[in-house]
């Protein structure tokens, strides 16, 4: 599978849809959001498209927001997830929460996505290969990542 990776999109729906179609062109078979999404105007531009998401340290989610993820198909995230995806063992957190650290270090996951520091970030930790696509909000360049589960191959994409 080929995962497009975002974070930090801070309410930027024009350029988060600029984003999404340059991961689909670049082979995207699914998204995740590594928080700080900005409201449900970003995440409808999933729509039709598999999406995990979690929300961020600036996000601040309205219950009333439920009826906008339920017509989505999206599920209302209580936190970092932890996804098995072709095999591989996927935490994804914004990066601030309790048990990042932990789930970096412990050697348990293949990979954590994370976001939260707007900036980009590829580096392996025991066997865990950490990484941050950058941000599409308040980042010199913005860019998100393209990650082939199969291959290990990362490519981060440019975004004007």
């Amino acid at each position: 599978m080929r995962l497009g990776i975002l974070a930090d999109t801070h309410g930027q729906v024009v350029r988060t849809r600029q984003a999404i179609e340059r991961l689909a062109a670049a082979g995207a078979e699914a998204f995740v959001h590594c928080g700080d999404v900005g409201g449900p105007e970003v995440l409808a531009e999933f729509a039709g498209r598999r999406l995990w998401f979690v929300w961020g340290n600036t996000d601040y989610p309205d219950p009333t927001w439920r009826a906008e993820l339920d017509a989505l198909g999206l599920p209302w995230p209580a936190g970092p997830l932890n996804l098995l995806l072709d095999d591989r063992r996927v935490a994804v957190f914004h990066g601030h929460e309790r048990g990042f650290r932990r789930a970096v270090e412990s050697n348990e996951n293949d990979y954590v996505l994370c976001g939260h520091s707007h900036m980009r970030t590829d580096r392996r930790i025991g066997r865990t290969r950490l990484i941050n696509p950058g941000a599409l909000h308040r980042a010199g360049l913005h860019t998100v990542a393209l990650l082939d589960l199969r291959t290990d191959e990362l490519l981060y994409i440019q975004v004007d």
